[in-house]
């Protein structure tokens, strides 16, 4: 049995917090697109065209810390203002 609330039935509400939910999921996801593609541009303004990092003036010990654990000097992470840790992974 469906119970009358104000005039509503239950599968109405139902019905309303479905297409609510299903709402807000679209919103969210057509955000995360923007944030998707904006960082995927500022990813590009680093790299060469060809997809490979000019590494040309980076020292020694950058290069290493970028071929091993992945992280990139702090002169190209110009948007970040947070001091980087040691930049190690799994507690080496």
């Amino acid at each position: 049995m469906n119970k009358i609330i104000g005039g509503k039935t239950m599968n109405e509400y139902k019905e309303y917090i479905f297409f609510g939910m299903t709402a807000i999921i679209l919103v969210l996801v057509i955000f995360q697109s923007f944030q998707i593609r904006s960082m995927k541009e500022t990813s590009n303004s680093v790299e060469k065209p060809n997809g490979a990092l000019d590494m040309s003036s980076w020292t020694e010990d950058e290069k290493m810390m970028y071929e091993h654990h992945g992280t990139l000097p702090a002169k190209l992470q110009s948007g970040n203002n947070q001091p980087s840790s040691t930049g190690m992974v799994g507690g080496c």
